[in-house]
C-alpha cells in the first residue's frame, strides 16, 4: 500500500494504532507534546503512555496538525469524545476534500449527544465516516499479543480497503457495516465496566462479575437497538467482545474508576489522579438521557450514574441489588 495516514492524538491507542498501521503503510501521528513528538522520532518511544514499548521507526510524528492532515489519504481520530469537535474543527482547512475519517473514540459528545461518526458527517461533510473498535487493550497489542477489532463503514468497499490498513500482524480487523451498533457498543459497555470495578472494588465474586456484564450486556443492547444498531452487533467483538475486555482487565481506565469509588474515593479525586480519560465518566448521563428519549430502562447505568452524582454509593447500589425482585430475563432489572 502507498497511503498517507495521519493519526490524530498521542495517547496510547492513538500511538498502538499508528505503530500498527506504520508497518503497512505511511503513517504520521499528531501529538499536542513536542517533547513526545521528539521522543516517538528519536527513541521510538512513548514512555507515557506505552512504557517499555518499542514502536516502528517507520512512524514519524508532529506537533504541526495541519502538516499531518494535508498530504493525508485517510484520517484517524483518536482524542477523547470531549475534545473531538474541536480538533476536528482545526483540520476542516486542510483535509483534502473525500477523504475517509475514521474515529477510535468511545464515548459521545455531551450537549448534543451525538456520536462521533455523527460529528465528522456534521463537521466533514462529504467525507466518508467509519469506527475502529473491539476488544482491545493497547499495552497487549504492542507486546504482540493476538487481538481483533471491527472496522465499520457504509462503504463497502472503502471499508475493504481500510482493513487491510489496519491488519497487522496477529491484530486482525473484521468488517461489519454497522455503523451504530459497532460505534455504541464501544461507547455503552465503560458505563457497565464502571459497575462491575466496583463490585470487585467491594470483594464481589466471579458471580456478581458475570451476572453483572450479562445484565449490562442487555441494557446496552436494547439500547443499541433502539437507537439503529444491529442486534447480533452486540453479540460480537464490538458488544461482547468489548464488554468482556473492559469489564474483566486490570487495564481498563473505566473499571478502575469503579474499584476507587469502591473504596470511598470522589470523582474529581480520581480523575485529578488519572492520566487518561475514562470515557464512562462522560458518558453515563448521556447514556441516561438518550435512554429516556427512547424509554429504555437501564437501572444498572442509573446506579453508575447515582454514584458518580454523589446521590448514592457502590455499597448501597449493592445492597439495593439484592433486595431486586427477578423477573424474566428479557426484561430489565
Amino acid at each position: 500500500m502507498d497511503l498517507n495516514v495521519a493519526i490524530l492524538g498521542g495517547g496510547s491507542w492513538g500511538t498502538t494504532v499508528a505503530h500498527l498501521i506504520s508497518r503497512n503503510t505511511h503513517a504520521h501521528l499528531w501529538a499536542r507534546n513536542p517533547d513526545t513528538v521528539q521522543e516517538i522520532n528519536t527513541q521510538h518511544t512513548n514512555q507515557t503512555y506505552l512504557p517499555g514499548a518499542v514502536l516502528s521507526p517507520k512512524l514519524r510524528a508532529s506537533d504541526d496538525i495541519e502538516d499531518v492532515v494535508k498530504y493525508a489519504d485517510v484520517v484517524v481520530m483518536a482524542v477523547p469524545s470531549q475534545h473531538f469537535r474541536s480538533v476536528l474543527t482545526r483540520i476542516t482547512s486542510s483535509i483534502r476534500p473525500w477523504v475517509p475519517v475514521i474515529s477510535l473514540t468511545k464515548g459521545l459528545e455531551m450537549g448534543s449527544n451525538l456520536r462521533m461518526t455523527e460529528l465528522i458527517h456534521e463537521l466533514l461533510p462529504g467525507h466518508p465516516a467509519g469506527v475502529l473498535t473491539g476488544p482491545n487493550l493497547a499495552r497487549e497489542i504492542m507486546a504482540g499479543q493476538a487481538a481483533a477489532s471491527v472496522i465499520a463503514m457504509k462503504d463497502p468497499i472503502i471499508m475493504q480497503a481500510l482493513q487491510k490498513v489496519f491488519s497487522s500482524g496477529l491484530f486482525r480487523c473484521y468488517t461489519n457495516p454497522d455503523v451504530i451498533g459497532c460505534e455504541l457498543g464501544g461507547v455503552l459497555k465503560n458505563v457497565i465496566a464502571i459497575a462491575v470495578g466496583m463490585g470487585d472494588g467491594l470483594g464481589a465474586g466471579d458471580n456478581t462479575r458475570s451476572a453483572l456484564i450479562t445484565r449490562g450486556l442487555s441494557e446496552i443492547s436494547r439500547l443499541g437497538v433502539a437507537l439503529g444498531g444491529h442486534a447480533e452487533t452486540f453479540a460480537g467483538l464490538a458488544g461482547m467482545g468489548d464488554m468482556i475486555a473492559t469489564c474483566t482487565s486490570d487495564q481498563s481506565r473505566n473499571r478502575r474508576v469503579g474499584m476507587e469509588l469502591a473504596q470511598g474515593r470522589t470523582v474529581d479525586q480520581i480523575t485529578d489522579g488519572m492520566f487518561m480519560v475514562a470515557e464512562g465518566l462522560k458518558s453515563a448521563p448521556v447514556v441516561l438521557e438518550l435512554a429516556a428519549q427512547n424509554n429504555i430502562q437501564m437501572p444498572i447505568v442509573e446506579d453508575v450514574f447515582k454514584v458518580i452524582t454523589g446521590e448514592s454509593s457502590p455499597s448501597r447500589i449493592f445492597k439495593g441489588l439484592l433486595r431486586v425482585t427477578a423477573g424474566a430475563e428479557s426484561e430489565p432489572g
